[in-house]
């Protein structure tokens, strides 16, 4: 075996650099749920999570009740948008005084 000597300065640049590459790696590698982005739906979950069509789901996006981000042609959803607009259509019963 080969022995290899390196002075301070040397190593602790090395040391320095191996650690943002390290930092660097991580940051490329982290879970998708990391990003926050595991949870956006598509139009299809929308429907499917609010019980309505399509076209509902276009009617909500043209008058702005719903907030959404578009790739290409996909569109996504915010669950916590979802909740607000529930929340907002929401009416309470209202007893009747007999």
């Amino acid at each position: 075996m080969e022995l290899v000597c390196i002075d301070k300065q040397t190593f602790e640049e090395l040391r320095v650099r191996f650690c943002e590459f390290e930092e660097r790696v991580t940051h490329v590698c982290r879970p998708v749920e990391d990003l926050g982005l595991k949870n956006w739906l598509d139009n299809q979950e929308v429907c499917d999570v609010l019980r309505i069509n399509k076209k509902t789901l276009q009617a909500y996006r043209a008058k702005g009740l719903l907030p959404f981000s578009r790739i290409k042609n996909k569109l996504f959803y915010k669950p916590e948008d979802i909740q607000r607009l529930l929340e907002l259509s929401y009416h309470p019963l209202i007893k009747s005084k007999l």
